[in-house]
């Protein structure tokens, strides 16, 4: 178990890093978002590949609330397959083309006080970098979530030239370093282990509490998804047809 402990430990030191460094970003983030929220707009998160993961952790998650809006593109993150029909080559292939991005933000009628995080460990796909320029072209706030060290080092893909750290209005570092892996192994040529997820994961839970935290003590209580699984629960069922409700209120300017 050698190598479950060396990973765990790897990672460890990487969400106290995340704690040491980061928090000032947080903090910054969930103004922008508390903003929006308390304004009446929508907080919309963007990711393709593994990324769109941490979209939908933010929401539909229990614990979650209104004004919060995962833009998961099926067709830039459906790898289960790997191989043959909505295999791993075509999202792969799709992510490089500029002017993808712009078509999904098309779809909406973006409001005065919508916001944008973008998250990707890279930050240099044509796809990534054109959603963080369109949403910013649109005046919307854009919150980057990335590696700054894979992102610094690694060669700009879209023609502008630029990364997603260079077009966010705040960036949160997920700390992950080049590649994301964080364990070599001999007898391994690459690297395994990687830590986006767990780094990633957290940083969307800070993000979620020191909004809530934020809306609370000006006086704008979110309404929250409750956990489904308390079957039979009156409250808890009366709960989420509200959120389901107040959810659906909430969207109306996108498509006005």
């Amino acid at each position: 178990m050698k190598a479950a402990v060396s990973y765990f430990e790897k990672t460890l030191e990487l969400l106290e890093r995340l704690r040491e460094t980061q928090m000032e970003a947080i903090e910054r983030a969930a103004e922008v978002c508390a903003d929006s929220i308390a304004g009446g707009g929508l907080v919309f998160l963007f990711g393709n590949g593994h990324s769109r993961m941490m979209c939908e952790e933010m929401t539909p998650r229990q614990g979650c609330f209104v004004g919060w809006v995962a833009l998961v593109e099926l067709a830039l993150s459906n790898h289960a397959s790997i191989v043959g029909t909505n295999g791993l080559r075509g999202p792969l292939h799709l992510e490089k083309y500029e002017g993808y991005a712009e078509e999904i933000l098309k779809g909406f009628r973006f409001g005065p006080h919508d916001a944008m995080i973008v998250i990707s460990t890279s930050g240099i796909r044509p796809v990534i970098v054109e959603m963080a320029l369109g949403a910013k072209q649109r005046g919307l706030p854009v919150i980057g979530i990335v590696s700054k060290a894979h992102c610094e080092q690694s060669v700009a893909a879209h023609s502008s030239g630029q990364k997603l750290i260079d077009v966010a209005d705040v960036v949160i570092d997920n700390q992950c370093p080049p590649g994301d892996c964080v364990l070599e192994m001999e007898g391994l040529e690459w690297r395994t282990g990687p830590a986006s997820t767990v780094t990633g994961a957290m940083i969307i839970n800070m993000l979620r509490c020191a909004v809530a935290e934020r809306l609370v003590e000006r006086g704008v209580k979110p309404v929250l998804l409750p956990s489904h699984q308390f079957v039979g629960h009156t409250s808890a069922a009366e709960a989420l047809e509200t959120f389901y409700e107040e959810y659906r209120k909430s969207l109306r300017h996108l498509y006005e």
